[in-house]
């Protein structure tokens, strides 16, 4: 496959496992809270597509300038990535995906800029997804940085260490590479690695909802601020699990929230869990919640 002529194809993605650990064989990258994209860059064009191929150019007018830095024909993988107070955040580059106004997609442009952290290079002219990661590596970092491209810095063998500032820092977490390891796209191995830096909580589980034939259940969580019950998100647990058992047993109530009142089935909240999630956003709610267990 021509992988500049044909741009419908998804980038290579990762594997995840929990803890950080040290490598010879592995590089070591932060990884940033942003929007994978692809980058087809031309000295004359920039076109920017989303890890399921659609083309989100027109979002992102800034990114443009990306063809000063190429005088060929180049694919670029990475992150589109807002940063407020020098870390990358989500929320606002939500309201830079979101827009749809051609005029409004102008303003945000300028007063609030994305920029693309790059960490591999795909094609210069010629296919280069067969070479090793530190060929490509290599290859990368003949092209410079401008206002809104960076590329992603890397160590080697030291991933616990760098997971370690990524904590004290509270950023996303790492990414892990086998430096020998080929670009494959369209698939998801372990020579690519992440290592989220997510935080845990216990919360009630004041309610649920259950989709016929389905073997998962949608807990509603909540936390206690106030003296209230405040919502704070949703987390999917199988039903193979005891708890659900208990939970079908609880008679129904009303919503214990002032301000969340969904259609789901609200039950006294006898019963927590621990979950792992992400962050907070804005409005409190848990990002990327993962269930772990009752407690």
């Amino acid at each position: 496959m021509n992988i500049w002529k044909n741009k419908k194809w998804s980038p290579m993605l990762l594997k995840e496992i929990e803890k950080p650990f040290n490598s010879k064989d592995y590089i070591f990258e932060l990884k940033f809270d942003g929007q994978r994209a692809i980058v087809f860059a031309s000295p004359n064009k920039v076109i920017i597509k989303s890890r399921n191929y659609y083309d989100i150019t027109h979002l992102y007018p800034e990114l443009q300038s990306i063809k000063n830095i190429v005088n060929k024909n180049v694919i670029f993988d990475g992150e589109i990535v807002v940063f407020d107070n020098n870390k990358p955040s989500f929320q606002k580059l939500q309201e830079r995906f979101r827009l749809k106004n051609e005029n409004t997609i102008k303003t945000y442009s300028e007063k609030m800029k994305v920029e693309f952290v790059c960490f591999d290079i795909l094609y210069e002219n010629k296919d280069l997804t067969n070479l090793d990661l530190m060929k490509r590596k290599e290859i990368l970092s003949k092209y410079k940085n401008n206002d809104v491209f960076i590329k992603n810095k890397y160590i080697e063998e030291k991933g616990i260490d760098l997971f370690k500032k990524v904590v004290k820092l509270g950023l996303e977490g790492i990414i892990a590479k086998k430096k020998d390891s080929k670009y494959i796209i369209n698939d998801r191995n372990y020579n690519w690695i992440k290592i989220k830096n997510l935080k845990s909580g216990n919360f009630y589980i004041c309610g649920y909802n259950e989709k016929k034939n389905s073997n998962v259940i949608s807990l509603v969580l909540g936390e206690i601020k106030n003296k209230k019950f405040e919502f704070v998100g949703k987390v999917s647990m199988a039903k193979k699990k005891e708890l659900y058992q208990k939970l079908k047993k609880l008679k129904s109530t009303k919503s214990p929230f002032e301000n969340y009142n969904e259609d789901n089935t609200y039950i006294n909240p006898k019963y927590k869990c621990k979950v792992k999630y992400l962050e907070r956003t804005k409005s409190n709610h848990l990002r990327q919640p993962i269930f772990i267990s009752e407690v």
